[in-house]
């Protein structure tokens, strides 16, 4: 069984920077694509990023581009995201997902999750 465990929340303050850790195990992670979903208060949550088995191909949400960088070393079955130039509106609670491939993913279509890392953004 598929197990994910997130890392690496925190606070921040605005413009900031954090790294989210993502540790796989319980199974082959290059079987899975794997991504990041995240939900705000008093919000539905909402896809952020993904990235195909050998990180070729990735995806993200449009209010994260060009700030947020998925990344996974299979080596380590870790998967990270690089958050850069944080908002106030980038706080929530981000989870680690797994899926058959990124627009499985998309769609929410899921193998397995982690339980959430808080981040804050505020000044």
């Amino acid at each position: 069984q598929v197990h994910l465990v997130e890392s690496g929340g925190g606070s921040v303050q605005p413009g900031g920077s954090l790294r989210l850790s993502c540790l796989f195990s319980g199974g082959t992670v290059t079987d899975y694509a794997m991504g990041w979903f995240r939900q705000a208060p008093e919000k539905e949550r909402e896809f952020v990023a993904g990235i195909n088995w050998s990180s070729k191909s990735t995806s993200y949400e449009n209010a994260v581009k060009g700030r947020f960088t998925i990344s996974r070393d299979n080596t380590k079955n870790t998967v990270y995201l690089q958050m850069n130039s944080l908002k106030p509106e980038d706080t929530a609670v981000y989870y680690c997902v797994a899926g058959q491939g990124i627009a499985s993913i998309i769609v929410g279509t899921l193998d397995a999750e982690g339980q959430g890392t808080l981040v804050t953004v505020s000044s």
